[in-house]
């Protein structure tokens, strides 16, 4: 059905064309007619040529075909001898030819005539719908806060886009047609033979360069091209996209110079902490002899001449010997602490809960006649240098029951915290004296106490050995406490 109607409104629609052909050829029969009874000759034929290139002008090939067909028979029948039939005679043969010929040379220059006019409208109408499509496209890219330059191979600015003079400051009238490259005074990061070599091996070209606006300043701008090509893979054209780093690069040569400050110091403060771990070192063995001395001599007066002194003398020799000692363990620690400065970290993979036990061994002379309930859970295998380790834990279980000796029973716990994928925390935990959480940032400082000697004896470097141990290994440290309630005292440590 639908079919149907699409033929017969089609057959309707070439009904008027196909009338315009018979119409055409009647306005021509009727004036040749009428020439001829006057006695006018050979007018019929140009009138008929006539009909023919109306019909094939304004109704197409087929009408004037129709138009052609009858032309000739009109010719044949009203002025071809004999007339009023359709035999042609041999003298008008020619006429006959001439009439048909002329005339479809006529419809082939009409229909080449038509073709054409299709074929421009066709193109008129594509070029149209091209130049709304770029319209459109140029609008879009207007409304883009980026940069977007469109140049031909010559560098001469094709296209500008708002971004651009919002950047630069030249408008689109001022800057196309120009080389963009002597506009905005650009300086390539390499010659622009490789450049153009690179975009056309490859298409893209990315990279920094400088350039000038129109009030004088320079910008960076990272630059993106892109190159076109025609439909016979010729270069044609190149888009530019670019965005405003200078304040970026700016920031990069800050953070470049600070690092280089940075490194100088570091380089620096590295040499003054060697010099005075060297200092610390050499005073430490230094005053051994001296102080060997002192406390060798005292112990001798002691024995030889008690019997002599009276009570306050032997408080004073007692005083004497027991600074001495004092002085002895605090240039012990300062030695300890000092090595482990210049010592190199020797790792290897660790068994915590072996290492645990020993340290637990080591201190128990300082257990003696002590109630401790021991606690130790399971401990991870880490990595790290076993003998710094050992003397993390040492220092940290020492300070538990130097701590928890005001308590009837003392409680010490040592166990994991947190593990992650690379990481572990271990801690030690006790029920002693505390201390008050403001004051946690001194614990780690060397010869910082938050004790008086008379109360708890040590020298203050304990606690800052365990730091430095945990920062050679990468990790961190950290305390929390609670005045007559205990502490707890964290460290990480890497896992294999």
């Amino acid at each position: 059905m639908v079919r149907s109607n699409f033929h017969l409104r089609k057959v309707l629609s070439a009904v008027p064309r196909y009338g315009f052909a018979v119409a055409s050829v009647a306005i021509a029969l009727a004036p040749g007619l009428v020439l001829q009874h006057y006695k006018f000759n050979d007018v019929e034929l140009p009138l008929f040529l006539f009909a023919v290139a109306l019909t094939a002008w304004h109704a197409g090939v087929g009408p004037a075909i129709l138009s052609i067909v009858l032309s000739t028979a009109c010719f044949d029948f009203f002025f071809a001898t004999p007339i009023y039939t359709f035999y042609v005679a041999f003298a008008d043969l020619p006429n006959v030819i001439f009439l048909v010929s002329f005339a479809a040379l006529i419809v082939w220059f009409s229909s080449i005539r038509h073709s054409a006019e299709r074929q421009l409208r066709q193109a008129r109408d594509q070029l149209q719908m091209e130049v709304l499509e770029r319209t459109q496209q140029a609008s879009l890219l207007n409304l883009t806060h980026d940069t977007i330059i469109v140049r031909d191979m010559g560098f001469v600015v094709m296209y500008w886009n708002s971004g651009a003079q919002e950047l630069y400051g030249w408008a689109p009238e001022e800057a196309v047609g120009k080389r963009s490259d002597e506009l905005l005074g650009t300086h390539f990061p390499e010659s622009i033979d490789e450049i153009r070599a690179e975009l056309l091996r490859t298409g893209r070209w990315e990279g920094e360069v400088t350039r000038t606006k129109a009030d004088g300043t320079e910008v960076v701008v990272a630059s993106r091209w892109s190159l076109r090509r025609d439909e016979q893979e010729r270069p044609v054209a190149i888009m530019e996209t670019s965005n405003d780093i200078t304040e970026h690069k700016r920031r990069e040569e800050e953070i470049r110079g600070l690092n280089q400050e940075l490194a100088q110091r570091s380089t620096e403060l590295e040499a003054t902490n060697k010099e005075l771990e060297a200092f610390a070192y050499s005073v430490s063995h230094d005053l051994r002899a001296p102080l060997r001395h002192i406390a060798g001599y005292a112990e001798l007066l002691q024995k030889r001449a008690s019997s002599a002194l009276d009570e306050k003398s032997r408080r004073y020799m007692t005083t004497i010997l027991d600074s001495a000692k004092r002085m002895g363990n605090l240039i012990d620690d300062l030695l300890t602490f000092s090595r482990i400065g210049r010592v190199e970290t020797q790792r290897t993979l660790v068994n915590l809960e072996q290492l645990v036990k020993e340290a637990v061994g080591e201190v128990r002379l300082e257990t003696a006649g002590r109630d401790i309930a021991w606690k130790i859970t399971t401990l991870p295998v880490c990595y790290g240098d076993r003998s710094m380790l050992k003397i993390v834990l040492v220092n940290l279980l020492s300070n538990a029951i130097k701590f928890t000796r005001t308590r009837p029973r003392a409680e010490i716990e040592i166990g994991c915290a947190a593990r992650t994928q690379g990481e572990a925390e271990v801690f030690v935990r006790d029920n002693g004296v505390g201390f008050d959480m403001k004051y946690a940032n001194k614990l780690f400082g060397v010869f910082q106490r938050l004790h008086q000697p008379d109360e708890f004896e040590g020298t203050g470097i304990g606690l800052a050995t365990v730091q430095r141990v945990i920062h050679r290994h990468g990790g961190k440290v950290r305390a929390e406490g609670v005045v007559d309630q205990g502490a707890i005292f964290y460290f990480s440590v890497s896992k294999p």
